[in-house]
């Protein structure tokens, strides 16, 4: 059985993320308390189990649970733990629409209490095999980035990686584990008749790619893959996310991203890739 479980700030998304395992065929279990994690366990285990992909989705954080999870991931060889954040200023517009009240706001401002969650949440954070940053994604975006990560494609490799395109002028991802600067690059940008296009296209890939600086940085780069990402996975890690960079996130981080993730393929991984910002 592969269990997901999903926490993380209130606002953050969680009802958002329930929704979308749901709809990818997850048996999910919503709200559920501390106690109930190991019936969870004795369910995977047993014999007559008919679910082989569970989510338990869980608010708050305390001691209990963190012993509970703990326990599960004794019993059991697959079991990821996904938290939801986003930045205060999100949360309090999100309260704001939804005219909700948060969980801690006993006689303290908004604010406050998203602060006082936070704090209380650390540790979850800290013991995420993913963190999920949602302050730039909309309901359907997160649902999106639930479905890349979470679809059952019948892929079997024990660690999930995911290769995207960002621009610095945009916002550095906070949600990513390795970020790569590709500025240093030759930009397309300046050359007119490639500014419309993007790093999918022939005639940007080729400007960027066939570069002696290009072909170096790669080859290197590569070969730096070649030795982490076996070193992650013999680790435990469940999820590794590689972020390219470069200013407006539309030429070069995304030629580089599509042509590393070709070349991780290669050397046997099933990467997903993204572009956050290749139509701005």
């Amino acid at each position: 059985m592969n269990v997901t479980v999903v926490t993380g700030l209130s606002g953050a998304g969680r009802s958002v993320a329930a929704g979308a395992l749901e709809d990818l065929g997850w048996f999910v279990i919503d709200n559920l308390p501390a106690t109930l994690v190991p019936k969870v366990a004795e369910l995977a285990t047993s014999a007559t189990a008919n679910y082989d992909r569970v989510a338990l989705v869980m608010a708050g954080y305390d001691v209990e649970m963190a012993q509970q999870l703990d326990q599960l991931r004794q019993q059991l060889d697959d079991v990821t733990v996904v938290f939801l954040e986003a930045s205060t200023k999100v949360l309090v517009r999100r309260y704001k629409l939804t005219r909700r009240r948060h969980p801690l706001s006993d006689g303290s401002s908004l604010t406050e209490a998203i602060d006082a969650e936070r704090i209380r949440l650390g540790a979850a954070r800290e013991a995420a095999d993913l963190v999920i940053d949602t302050s730039d994604l909309n309901v359907h975006q997160l649902r999106d980035r639930l479905n890349q990560l979470f679809a059952d494609d019948g892929r079997d490799t024990s660690m999930r990686v995911t290769v995207s395109s960002f621009g610095f002028k945009h916002g550095v991802p906070l949600d990513v584990d390795l970020v790569l600067d590709c500025r240093f690059l030759p930009n397309p940008h300046w050359e007119e008749d490639l500014r419309a296009l993007s790093g999918k296209d022939p005639e940007v890939q080729d400007y960027v790619l066939n570069r002696d600086l290009t072909r170096t940085f790669l080859e290197k780069l590569v070969a730096l893959f070649d030795e982490l990402l076996p070193a992650y996975a013999d680790e435990g890690k469940s999820f590794l996310s590689i972020a390219f960079g470069c200013t407006g996130g539309r030429h070069r981080s995304v030629a580089v991203a599509e042509t590393v993730a070709d070349q991780l393929k290669d050397q046997g991984w099933l990467p997903r890739v993204s572009h956050r910002d290749i139509d701005r």
